[in-house]
């Protein structure tokens, strides 16, 4: 899926890199069960991978990361 012009962040994206470049996404990965963004693995895991093995909807936390980003 394409990235479109609103939307910042993508399931590709690793968690390090997005909270590094936007740190408000950090209570959406707390509130979302995904407690482990401050560790090593946040360097490297996309978002799809970490929501896959915390068995959280990877939409609905794009959808919630994003809207913490706007402008």
């Amino acid at each position: 899926m394409p990235k479109s012009k609103k939307e910042k962040i993508t399931k590709d994206m690793q968690i390090g890199q997005i909270i590094e470049e936007y740190p408000k996404t950090f209570e959406v990965f707390e509130r979302n069960g995904l407690h482990c963004v401050g560790c090593a693995i946040a360097t490297y895991e996309s978002i799809e991978d970490g929501a896959k093995v915390h068995g959280i909807n990877v939409k609905r936390l794009l959808k919630e990361l994003n809207n913490s980003v706007k402008e």
